[in-house]
């Protein structure tokens, strides 16, 4: 169990900065764009283009990133299914939960589903 908790807090401390290529580069490899993504994370935490600039040029790690969102979107309970092998919305530790609600949200824009739907509006 131990085990477990560490690689969870790596990923707490994780940069967003260092993940945040990768979210874009996922998307772009399907044909979606760098502005759709900023939008899902403008959505999911409130942030905008500066408040995110200001957290990729402060290498903010994932913890500090998700305690210092705006607000996290009211439609969050919204997001459903399978993220790397767990069901987004039975995640315990809350933080954990963010973090899987944001890689499910590119997961589907990757795989071309429309930002309406990704958005849940």
């Amino acid at each position: 169990m131990a085990t477990k908790l560490s690689n969870q807090e790596r990923v707490f401390k994780m940069a967003f900065s260092g993940v945040y290529p990768m979210y874009i580069q996922k998307a772009e490899k399907k044909g979606r764009t760098k502005d759709e993504v900023d939008e899902i994370i403008f959505w999911l935490t409130g942030y905008n283009k500066k408040t995110l600039q200001h957290h990729l040029d402060a290498k903010t790690d994932f913890r500090t990133f998700f305690d210092e969102a705006p607000q996290l979107n009211p439609n969050v309970s919204k997001i459903t299914g399978v993220i790397c092998g767990y069901r987004v919305e039975e995640i315990e530790d809350k933080l954990m939960q963010k973090i899987r609600y944001l890689d499910k949200l590119v997961d589907e824009l990757a795989k071309g589903k429309a930002m309406e739907k990704i958005l849940r509006a």
